[in-house]
Formats: C-alpha cells, structure tokens, sequence
C-alpha cells in the first residue's frame, strides 16, 4: 500500500471549513436576523421599565391610602400625592405635611418619619397631560361602566386620600369632596427608538389601582 501523506493533507483542506461566499451568506443571515429582533428586543424591554414605573407608582398611591386610613390626617385632612423634580429627576411623594414639598423628617401622630417617595428612573416620567388620540398619541383611557360625573381625573388634577381611604380631587385646597365624582387616570410616558410608549395608573372611586400599557390601538 503507497502512503500519499501530502495528498491526503491537501484533500483535507480542500473539502473542510467554509468558502468566503459561504461566510458572506451566513453574515446575511445572521444580520437579516438581527435587524428584525433587536427592535422587538428594544421594545420588549421599553415597555417593561414604562410598566416597572407605573407599578411604582400605582404601590405609592397605595401607600397614601393605608397611611390616611391609618393616621387619620388632619392638617391637612388628607394625604396628597404630589409631581416634582428632584436632584434632576422626576419624582412622586406623599405629602404628608401637606407643604407641597417633599421632607424627609415629619412628625406624624408623634413619629418622625420620610414622606415615602418615588424617583422615577430611566426615561419613563409623567406625561405634561392626558394624551388626546391626536399626533401619534394614544386615545383617553374610559373605564367601561363607570357612572361618573364629568371625569375623570387626568395628570391636572391632584389625586389625594380621605382617612376613610377613599380618593378625592385636591387640586383646589383645602376642598377634597369624598366620594369623588369620578375616577382618576395618571399617564406616564417615556423616551425610545420610535414612538414614545405610553402607561396609565387608574384609581377608581374606590381606592383600587390597575396599571394599563397602551399597545398601539387599545389599552390593555
């Protein structure tokens, strides 16, 4: 039997590995690929950070409504949630004091403590005002079935809880008239490739919170 080492070595070469063309084809792919899920990934990720912050803010309107409920308030005689910016970044706090500023040492029914607050982190922040349907915006949320009186209450308005735990309009202190004669929508926006995404905390004449994500043609 005749050994051909050299012969066998070159054959090798030539039937391994991948031509350029090969490569090139599979850089395509690979490319294609990835221009079509690296904005889903983008977007998946957007929308859950918009989501994180209006659960945020759903558990501090929460918050306030145990702490009315448990302190019975009466100077002011209701918890208010205030809009702020703070060190740079958008805020949201209870105001416990009622000075319009956040403290971080109250007294509360002879208990120093800091008004719970709730920095909102990333590019997700409360929207200016209500979206209106116009300009890419989403349409105003409706709670289906709701026998409200010229509501509901949107971003103008200041959301504020009763020692009975229920939510009154404070916008115009020191009124704050319990049971409100509607529910409450607070939006939330944010900044990413594309058109901003949009949240809703809603607040009913009861006290519940649910957070709604606007996917594009309806709030979900």
């Amino acid at each position: 039997m005749r050994i051909q080492p050299k012969r066998d070595y070159l054959r090798r070469d030539r039937t391994d590995g991948f031509s350029l063309i090969e490569l090139l084809i599979v850089l395509f792919v690979v490319a294609v690929i990835a221009a079509i899920a690296v904005p889903n990934l983008l977007q998946t990720i957007s929308n859950l950070k918009l989501r994180g912050a209006a659960s945020d803010l759903a558990g501090l309107m929460q918050q306030a409504r145990m702490f009315a409920a448990k302190n019975n308030p009466q100077n002011p005689p209701v918890y208010p949630i205030r809009f702020a910016v703070l060190n740079g970044a958008p805020v949201a706090f209870v105001d416990l004091n009622g000075d319009g500023a956040w403290n971080n040492n109250v007294a509360i029914n002879g208990v120093n403590m800091s008004e719970p607050l709730l920095t909102f982190g990333g590019s997700a922040a409360p929207a200016a005002a209500a979206p209106n349907g116009a300009g890419g915006q989403p349409t105003p949320y409706v709670l289906v079935g709701d026998s409200s009186v010229g509501g509901p209450f949107t971003n103008g308005n200041t959301l504020a809880f009763t020692p009975r735990g229920l939510p009154c309009d404070y916008s115009v202190p020191p009124v704050c008239t319990s049971p409100a004669t509607s529910y409450f929508v607070y939006y939330l926006t944010d900044t990413r490739i594309g058109p901003p995404g949009w949240a809703a905390v809603l607040v009913t004449k009861g006290g519940r919170t649910k957070v709604m994500m606007w996917s594009g043609a309806a709030w979900i």
